[in-house]
C-alpha cells in the first residue's frame, strides 16, 4: 500500500509540474503571437483585392496616395491583396532592407505571370542561390571595370555627337526618344559588341515588340500580345546565339570585350549558352527603361528649377573649358567627379523612382520587426513611399539637389534604394550614373532650350506623357 501511495504521489507530482510547464508554454506562445502579428489592413474584394485602387492611384501624379492612406490607418507595414496574391506592403525602410537582403531561404522573386513567361526560368530576375550569385557577381565585376567605363564613355560620346549633330531649332526634340535610342545602342554594344547597323536595327525593332508584352494578359494563343512578344524574343535569342557561336569559333577574349565574354569565360558549367543568350535580352531592358527615363526626368526637373540648371551649366562649362585648354578629352572619371551633377542625378533618382518597388514571395513564415509575413504571401517593398517620407527628406516633393550636400549618397542604404538592394542590387549602378552624366554634360554645354509643358506618368512604367519635347538653340559661347 505504501508503494502504491508513493507511485500515486509521484504521478501527481509529475502531472502537477507538467501542468505548470504547459501553462507556461501556452502563455509564452500567446505572448509571442501578441508580439509577432499579421499586419493590420484589408484584403479588399474577393479575387481582385485592392488592385484596382492601387492601379487607379498609379495613374495619378501622386501614385503613393494608395500607400499614404493605408499608412495613416494601419501603419508603415500593412496587409493587402494585389495582383492576385495576399500581400504585405512595406513602406518602412528597415523592414524593406531586411526583405531585400534576405536570401532564397526566406524570399524568392515574384512577378506577374506575363513577365515570368517572357523572362523564362533562367532569367537573372528569377534564378536563386549559387547560380544567381555567380551570374550577378560576374556581371557586377565587368560593369564596374575601368575598361568598360572607358569604352562606354567613348561610344556614348560618339553616338551623342552623331545624334545631337542632327538636332535643329525649327522643330521640337523629344528627349525621351533620343535618350532611349542612344542608351539602347550603348548597352547593346556593351553586352554583345553589336554596332549600329542591320543587326542593331533588328534587335531594336524586335525588342520593342518584346517589351510590349511585359505587362500583358498571360494568354499565349497565336495573335495575343504575349505570344507576339515571345516570338520577338525568340528571334532576338537566335541572333545572340549566332554571335555567341562566332565568339566561340574565334576564341573568346580572355580580357572581356563585352558582358557576353565575361560570362563565356566562366570556368563552371552552370552558365550555358542558352542561359547567357536569354539573359542578354533581359539585360537590354535598362536601355529602354531606367537609363533613358533617368536622363529624361533629369532634364524635366532641371527645366523646372532654373537655379539648379544654372549651377549644373556652370559646373559642366568649367570642366569643358579646362579640358579644351589643355587639349584633352573627358574621361569617365571626369564625368563622375562632377559633384553637383551627381547631386542632380541622385535627386532625380529619389523623385523619379524608376524602380518603384520589388515584390518577393515568402517561402516560409518570416518575422520582421514584430510583423509576420506568412508563407506563400507576397511582400511589396515600395520604395517611392520611403523616398517621399517627410521624416526622412525635408519637403520631399521639392526637387532639391542641394539636400545631398549633407547626406551620404549611398545607393544601397535603408532610405535610398533607387536601384533595389541586397543580393539583387542592380549591377549597372555606376553605368547608369555615367551615361546620365555624359548626356547632361553634352546637352547643357552645347544647347540652350525651352521645354514644352509635360507631365510624369507612373504606370505601367515611369515616363513622360509627351516624351519631353524641348526646343533647342546651339550655344555660341563657351
Amino acid at each position: 500500500m505504501e508503494n502504491r501511495s508513493d507511485i500515486l504521489l509521484l504521478i501527481a507530482t509529475i502531472l502537477f509540474f507538467a501542468g505548470i510547464i504547459f501553462l507556461y508554454r501556452r502563455k509564452r506562445s500567446s505572448g509571442r503571437r501578441n508580439r509577432v502579428r499579421l499586419p493590420l489592413g484589408t484584403l479588399g474584394w474577393p479575387l481582385i483585392g485592392e488592385t484596382i485602387e492601387f492601379i487607379s492611384c498609379a495613374y495619378t501624379d501622386r501614385p503613393e496616395k494608395f500607400m499614404d492612406e493605408r499608412r495613416r490607418m494601419y501603419g508603415k507595414v500593412f496587409k493587402s491583396h494585389l495582383f492576385g496574391s495576399p500581400t504585405i506592403v512595406s513602406t518602412d525602410a528597415e523592414v524593406s532592407r531586411v526583405v531585400l537582403q534576405s536570401d532564397a531561404k526566406a524570399f524568392v522573386p515574384s512577378y506577374p505571370k506575363s513577365l515570368t513567361e517572357l523572362m523564362g526560368k533562367s532569367s537573372i530576375l528569377l534564378i536563386n542561390g549559387s547560380l544567381h550569385r555567380r551570374f550577378h557577381g560576374l556581371l557586377g565585376s565587368f560593369f564596374k571595370s575601368p575598361h568598360l567605363k572607358a569604352k562606354i564613355t567613348l561610344d556614348m560620346q560618339n553616338y551623342l555627337k552623331e545624334s545631337m549633330g542632327n538636332w535643329r531649332d525649327d522643330h521640337p526634340i523629344y528627349i525621351q526618344d533620343e535618350a532611349k535610342n542612344i542608351a539602347f545602342q550603348v548597352l547593346v554594344k556593351a553586352l554583345i559588341s553589336v554596332d549600329p547597323g542591320e543587326d542593331m536595327d533588328v534587335l531594336e525593332n524586335q525588342f520593342h515588340e518584346f517589351i510590349a508584352g511585359l505587362m500583358s494578359l498571360p494568354i499565349k494563343i497565336p495573335g495575343s500580345r504575349l505570344h507576339r512578344s515571345l516570338q520577338a524574343k525568340k528571334k532576338m535569342i537566335e541572333l545572340v546565339q549566332k554571335i555567341i557561336r562566332d565568339k566561340r569559333s574565334r576564341g573568346v577574349s580572355v580580357i572581356p570585350l563585352d558582358a557576353a565574354d565575361a560570362l563565356l569565360n566562366d570556368a563552371s558549367e552552370q552558365l550555358t549558352d542558352d542561359l547567357i543568350s536569354g539573359n542578354m535580352i533581359d539585360l537590354m531592358i535598362p536601355g529602354e527603361a531606367s537609363v533613358p527615363i533617368l536622363i529624361t526626368l533629369a532634364v524635366k526637373y532641371l527645366s523646372d528649377c532654373p537655379s539648379a540648371l544654372r549651377q549644373l551649366i556652370e559646373e559642366n562649362l568649367e570642366l569643358k573649358r579646362a579640358k579644351d585648354l589643355v587639349g584633352e578629352h573627358l574621361s569617365w572619371n571626369d564625368y563622375l567627379s562632377l559633384p553637383f551633377t551627381q547631386m542632380v542625378i541622385a535627386e532625380t533618382l529619389r523623385m523619379a523612382n524608376v524602380i518603384v518597388g520589388v515584390i518577393k514571395k515568402a517561402v516560409k513564415d518570416v518575422e520582421i520587426k514584430g510583423y509576420l509575413i506568412p508563407k506563400g504571401w507576397c511582400v511589396l517593398t515600395y520604395f517611392r513611399s520611403v523616398h517621399m517620407d517627410d521624416n526622412l527628406y525635408d519637403r520631399p516633393y521639392e526637387f532639391n539637389p542641394w539636400r545631398w550636400q549633407d547626406k551620404e549618397m549611398s545607393y544601397n542604404s535603408c532610405s535610398f534604394t533607387p536601384f533595389g538592394g541586397g543580393q539583387r542590387l542592380c549591377p549597372g549602378i555606376d553605368l547608369s550614373r555615367l551615361e546620365a552624366s555624359i548626356f547632361l554634360h553634352h546637352f547643357v554645354t552645347q544647347f540652350r532650350w525651352v521645354a514644352e509643358a509635360d507631365s510624369v506618368i507612373h504606370f505601367p512604367t515611369v515616363g513622360m506623357k509627351k516624351r519631353m519635347p524641348v526646343w533647342v538653340k546651339r550655344r555660341s559661347e563657351l
